[in-house]
């Protein structure tokens, strides 16, 4: 498989964080992700390992060229912190301007543009939608989420 030059750097980059994670098949991680989606109108409560969760999320981003972002949230500084702990945690440096709005929104988030867009959000879903995209049919392809908004919002006393 060819890898382009952006994905080479974006492996490179994820390779580390990904490292520990030899243990977790695709499917697993997948499957662990799945959990997640939402079919009907009304949200759905998981019970879930956060750790896990992130370690899925990262090891199936590893497998897709980006991933698309949207994030349901009850007001735009939800959504925006989300939307830039999810961007670092994916490896991405970029900091997308959100635009100011009232109420619950619906943010996206695409890297291959960097455009983010913002509405007001009608809905009662609340978290993050992940859509990896990829040019090759043997990796993923997938929507995942809604995934908890604050997943990757770790306290320093986490670490210690």
């Amino acid at each position: 498989m060819h890898l382009s030059l952006s994905r080479q750097v974006y492996a490179r980059n994820t390779v580390d964080r990904v490292k520990h994670l030899s243990n977790l098949s695709l499917q697993a991680a997948q499957q662990k992700l799945r959990q997640f989606t939402c079919t009907g109108s009304e949200p759905k409560t998981v019970s879930f390992d956060a750790a896990e969760v992130r370690e899925s999320l990262l090891l199936l981003a590893s497998h897709s060229d980006y991933q698309l972002l949207g994030i349901c949230a009850d007001t735009v500084a939800l959504g925006a912190q989300a939307l830039q702990t999810y961007l670092k945690a994916l490896g991405s440096e970029e900091t997308p301007t959100v635009t100011p709005t009232e109420g619950p929104v619906y943010i996206k988030f695409n890297p291959k543009t960097g455009k983010c867009h913002v509405d007001r959000y009608i809905g009662n879903h609340r978290g993050v939608l992940v859509s990896c995209q990829s040019a090759y049919d043997g990796d993923i392809n997938e929507t995942f989420g809604h995934l908890p908004l604050d997943l990757f919002q770790v306290t320093e006393a986490t670490h210690a």
